[in-house]
């Protein structure tokens, strides 16, 4: 059934591919698409991602663009998960250098923060696009979230965290993305970015298996 194309949505029965593994060719369609993406949103932000001009910056066919990813919010989800790859590959390759797991976190997150303000276009244009998200975005969104937990385990050198670990990590990266949009917004300066990222890392060193719990608090 064709594809009837509304702005930046599909309307149609076209199902975006199933979970099974890509062929080569069609990851490598898929990067085009994503650095498409990426280079759009790098020059205009949000707004500068239009769909039709991914299509044919990636040498797709709209309708196949719409399999793929159908609606900008999701293509642009999917594009800070690609991002956060190249980071996280990155970081593989230099580690942080810092003497504890939350002076390593807060080493990996400034990084990570710093890389996403070279291009502030395309940092605000996947914020924007995480904001934005609604249940039919859970995928994309989910990607998201699964790499930058791996990102904060890598840089705490746990392979199987406790779940207090866990609701630490979750906590970071709500500070870390809030931190993104107060900084992007012009409410927040990289400082007080530094402060508020090395601020919540603290909560690692807390949910330590074995940490000492402060006089007086609950049990």
């Amino acid at each position: 059934m064709p594809a009837h194309v509304k702005g930046d949505k599909v309307e149609s029965s076209i199902q975006r591919p199933s979970a099974a593994p890509l062929t080569e060719r069609q990851e490598a369609r898929r990067r085009r698409i994503l650095h498409a993406s990426a280079r759009l949103a790098s020059r205009g932000g949000f707004d500068a991602v239009q769909m039709r001009e991914v299509a044919e910056s990636s040498q797709v066919a709209l309708g196949t663009l719409y399999r793929y990813f159908p609606s900008k919010v999701h293509l642009l989800v999917a594009t800070m998960q690609d991002q956060l790859e190249r980071m996280h590959g990155t970081l593989r390759k230099k580690p942080p250098a810092g003497d504890t797991p939350a002076e390593r976190v807060a080493e990996t997150l400034m990084r990570a923060f710093r890389a996403l303000q070279r291009e502030p276009h395309l940092a605000d244009a996947m914020v924007r696009a995480l904001t934005f998200a609604d249940r039919s975005v859970s995928p994309e969104v989910d990607h998201v979230s699964r790499q930058t937990t791996a990102i904060i385990l890598d840089a705490m050198g746990l392979a199987d965290p406790t779940p207090e670990q866990l609701s630490a990590v979750r906590v970071i990266e709500h500070t870390w993305h809030s931190a993104l949009i107060t900084w992007l917004s012009g409410r927040a300066s990289i400082a007080q970015v530094r402060i508020d990222i090395e601020t919540v890392c603290r909560l690692i060193d807390v949910t330590e298996p074995g940490a000492v719990t402060e006089p007086g608090a609950r049990e």
